[in-house]
């Protein structure tokens, strides 16, 4: 569960490394943001040249989560840590490149162009 606050890692190859999650999107009295999830997030770590510089607000969806998300097949799927790719206006992936694994449930929720990119999917 991702709230207001929260640090989460980047995982693509934007130039962003860490960002603080801002605002979780989706309605007005959603508090956390799970696998999947778009949330608006402030770039606190980024590397020097990168596209994506310190202080900037950002979108991005969480592909990795911490807590746990139940599946359909009554399975579990969790992560070691928070992790979101950035994104731009039209919902595509700010990088070229996705580093670790992602959650399988992003492609249901529109999000297929994050799991082709990613070099594991679980």
């Amino acid at each position: 569960m991702i709230q207001m606050y929260t640090y989460i890692d980047v995982a693509d190859n934007s130039g962003a490394k860490e960002c603080m999650c801002v605002k979780v999107l989706g309605g007005t009295r959603k508090r956390y943001a799970g696998l999947g999830d778009v949330i608006i997030a402030s770039v606190k770590k980024a590397n020097p040249g990168g596209d994506v510089k310190q202080g900037q607000v950002v979108r991005g969806v969480v592909v990795r989560c911490k807590k746990a998300t139940r599946r359909a097949d009554g399975t579990y799927v969790r992560f070691d840590r928070n992790a979101i790719v950035l994104l731009n206006k039209e919902d595509e992936p700010m990088g070229t490149r996705i580093f670790g694994a992602v959650a399988r449930e992003l492609r249901e929720k529109a999000f297929a162009k994050i799991t082709n990119l990613s070099e594991e999917v679980v």
